[in-house]
């Protein structure tokens, strides 16, 4: 079920090490980045790839450049975003029968909404067309103990279905502040909140769960949601019945944009 691949960043950056995990009945195919202290390989990642699975999502996890050499300092920006860029294509080449959703934990999820935000840089094709909807597992919207939302406002120029899973005890995102954020996004912005849990999807005990449910409760959010993009987009083309235009899916709207069938974004579950 998992299979070892690697991934060319640049001429600078080199290669890094990538795990597709792609179970028998996968629906999804999501390009997993890592947050910035732990890597893929990470009991976090490792579980939650698996929980994935369980759902029928396939994950392509993959190493920044500064995980891979074993540097504790995170590469710069645009060497953070150009391994995203890569990865999703190497996704799409790895399984192209499979829409694409992206996203990472905490800085991996930041670095792939400003890959996706960005102009795709010269020479490099457009591999960010195949995503459908990007999903954060902890937005790290701001440092702990500095609300402020600064690291959010590159996020109007992401044109695909977001998706927020937050803990209400996430010190790197204060609710007072997230959730009127994903209000203005709307309706690109979905927001799904988990009582007690911190940054690490830890909860407490009084919380009446485990963070082993937690990760289940994630992965199935995450499912559903993807499924929901899926379904609007095919009532979309039914309505259209025109193969040859993509519909872009913003809320409950379909938008005519020219292109391959694979070019579709999707809609928020609601």
């Amino acid at each position: 079920m998992t299979r070892d691949l690697t991934v060319r960043v640049s001429e600078t950056a080199g290669h890094v090490a990538a795990l597709l995990l792609r179970p028998d009945h996968a629906r999804w195919l999501l390009v997993l980045a890592h947050g910035a202290g732990a890597g893929m390989r990470h009991a976090f990642m490792e579980r939650f790839a698996h929980e994935l699975a369980d759902a029928e999502v396939a994950t392509l996890r993959y190493e920044f450049p500064y995980m891979q050499q074993r540097r504790g300092r995170p590469d710069p920006p645009a060497v953070l975003t150009a391994t995203v860029l890569a990865a999703i294509a190497a996704a799409a080449e790895a399984a192209p029968d499979l829409p694409l959703l992206a996203g990472g934990k905490s800085l991996g999820g930041r670095m792939t909404s400003h890959a996706l935000s960005e102009p795709t840089p010269t020479g490099m094709s457009d591999t960010t067309r195949h995503v459908r909807g990007l999903i954060f597992f902890g937005f790290p919207l701001h440092p702990p103990g500095r609300p402020g939302t600064k690291r959010a406002e590159h996020l109007e120029h992401v044109d695909v279905p977001m998706l927020f899973l937050q803990g209400t005890r996430d010190t790197l995102a204060d609710l007072a502040l997230l959730q009127p954020l994903c209000a203005k996004l709307a309706p690109r912005a979905t927001l799904h909140i988990v009582d007690t849990a911190d940054h690490s999807f830890h909860v407490l005990k009084r919380s009446g769960t485990t963070d082993a449910n937690v990760l289940r409760e994630l992965a199935r959010t995450a499912a559903s949601w993807a499924d929901s993009l899926a379904e609007t987009i095919r009532h979309c083309r039914i309505a259209t019945n025109r193969p040859h235009v993509v519909q872009l899916v913003v809320g409950r709207n379909c938008v005519k944009k020219p292109g391959p069938s694979n070019e579709v974004p999707g809609q928020l579950h609601r």
